[in-house]
């Protein structure tokens, strides 16, 4: 079994390299959209980039506060898996089919297009191995610090609460 020790570096490295990505992403697709016309794919990619670098932050203090934010992440991971996974097709669509060099962005090397969708490849690949990673962090921390059983207050002898005055009869 997984313990968090060993849980804790390899979401770390995850959660840095998904970060990475997502940074080299934002870069590439602003250099795209200040150089040529602005596609929704372009548009797209920028957004869900630049969403990412933000959301992406508390995920690097999520090994260590498992609790306090391990469920936000683990959301966070899957919808971003789902966008990151749309927007890695949009790339697929628009810089593999007939000629790279004219499709969107029009004029564009297609060396900066193939890095930017190994990118967002990346980013997605990431974020989707993040979220099973996070969910193995969880696992790992609960199973190592386990919560103790609940004990509910039973009635006293004479059936109220344990700590009420005994009414007279």
């Amino acid at each position: 079994m997984v313990s968090s020790a060993v849980a804790r570096p390899i979401q770390l490295v995850s959660r840095v390299m998904q970060w990475t990505s997502a940074v080299i992403v934002m870069g590439i697709t602003s250099y795209f959209i200040n150089k040529g016309p602005r596609g929704q794919h372009l548009i797209f990619t920028e957004v869900i980039s630049t969403l990412s670098v933000v959301f992406f932050l508390p995920a690097f203090v999520s090994p260590f506060m498992p609790t306090a934010l391990g469920k936000f992440v683990l959301l966070i991971d899957v919808v971003f898996s789902y966008l990151w996974l749309t927007s890695f097709i949009f790339a697929a669509q628009d810089y593999n089919e007939s000629n790279c060099y004219w499709n969107s962005p029009a004029r564009e090397s297609c060396s900066k297009k193939k890095a930017n969708e190994a990118f967002i490849f990346l980013a997605f690949i990431f974020t989707f191995f993040g979220m099973f990673l996070e969910v193995l962090g969880l696992w790992a921390y609960r199973r190592e610090n386990p919560t103790p059983p609940v004990r509910e207050k039973t009635g006293g002898a004479h059936g109220g609460p344990a700590d009420a005055p005994v009414a007279e009869a």
